[in-house]
């Protein structure tokens, strides 16, 4: 097994092609790891190669980034460290979440001391606030970057329009854009394919899917009737469960017991094998978890099996894109359509 690296978007920045997720480091929430298998964890993601890793500023209230700071002392410069900014980290403030400056300032601070480090490689927008102008969060985030406190941003689980605009303005006016993207998506989720995921493409954003795993649906275990606990634990993963998503998880096995590999390393699989920059999320609560994860490394999914997961999990794409499949494509190009290759097709 070899860990490769791709670039971070349009910049020259080099992250390991599995993103560790270390959002369940720390038990305060009632789920996730203590700090032993959580060290077990990220020091069997760094042997395998992996630098690139993720947080948030309010996973397992602040102990992640505590964690990951003790994990990183003497090390620090060797990881691309990501952490966000947004959601509320003070429940009474009405200024304590959000994407206007205020709150990054403060946010970033907090974080740079709960992670025991003077910089962030990688500083995510968590979510669309809807109400700050892009003009403002831009700006702060720029200003950040010139200070050196952040070396690059990115933008999560934002509409598609919001994040070109935003880094529109930005580009016109000499800020720094977003580099990358992170969006819920996996073998159950894919309307990220509609807008999203070719945006990314056009404007060169890397892509960190969160949840590869559909909350841990794709590995079959609600299929076998495992883990009932943790349906109660993560009601995020029982929101998931229906009749589709288990015909999916059911082919992801078949799948998996052709290549002699679990469901969890078809599915990362699947996603990892996207066109475009695609750096799957990975979480992992314990040592032998993450390496099981990061086996997926050790072989790749053929197109017989790539077309049988893209057929049982297929969405509708919805308009423009069927209207342009089924009458637009002709009323946009004629009947010499077939005939003009298209070098930026999509």
């Amino acid at each position: 097994m070899a860990m490769r690296y791709k670039l971070l978007g349009r910049s020259g920045l080099r992250v390991s092609e599995i993103c560790l997720g270390a959002m369940g480091f720390g038990e305060d929430l009632g789920w996730g790891s203590g700090k032993e298998d959580s060290r077990k964890a990220f020091d069997a993601f760094v042997e395998a190669g992996g630098n690139f890793i993720d947080t948030a500023n309010i996973y397992t209230n602040g102990t992640s980034e505590k964690m990951l700071g003790e994990f990183m002392a003497g090390t620090r410069d060797r990881h691309v460290l990501a952490t966000k900014f947004t959601i509320a980290h003070d429940k009474g403030d009405p200024n304590a979440s959000g994407n206007h400056r205020k709150n990054i300032m403060q946010s970033v601070e907090a974080s740079l001391k709960r992670l025991n480090t003077d910089y962030i490689d990688l500083y995510w927008m968590h979510v669309w606030d809807a109400m700050t102008p892009e003009e403002e969060t831009m700006r702060a985030l720029d200003d950040l970057v010139r200070s050196g406190k952040v070396l690059y941003v990115g933008v999560s689980d934002t509409p598609a329009w919001v994040v070109a605009r935003s880094n529109t303005i930005a580009e016109l006016r000499g800020w720094t854009s977003f580099t990358g993207l992170q969006v819920e998506y996996s073998l159950i989720q894919r309307t990220p394919e509609r807008d999203l995921l070719p945006m990314a493409r056009a404007l060169d954003l890397a892509v960190t899917p969160w949840a590869p795993l559909g909350m841990g649906v794709l590995t079959g275990k609600f299929n076998r009737g495992e883990d009932a606990k943790s349906q109660t634990r993560r009601p995020l993963a029982s929101n998931r469960l229906n009749e589709r998503t288990r015909a999916i998880a059911r082919e992801v096995e078949v799948v998996a017991n052709e290549c002699g590999r679990s469901s969890a390393q078809v599915a990362i699989n699947w996603v990892r094998q996207q066109p475009g920059v695609v750096l799957p999320i990975v979480g992992a609560r314990t040592g032998d978890q993450c390496r099981d994860s990061l086996a997926c490394l050790e072989f790749s999914l053929n197109d017989d099996q790539m077309k049988r997961l893209n057929e049982v999990s297929a969405i509708e794409m919805g308009f423009p894109y069927d209207f342009y499949r089924d009458r637009g494509r002709w009323l946009a190009l004629g009947d010499k359509g077939d005939l003009i290759d298209n070098h930026r097709a999509r």
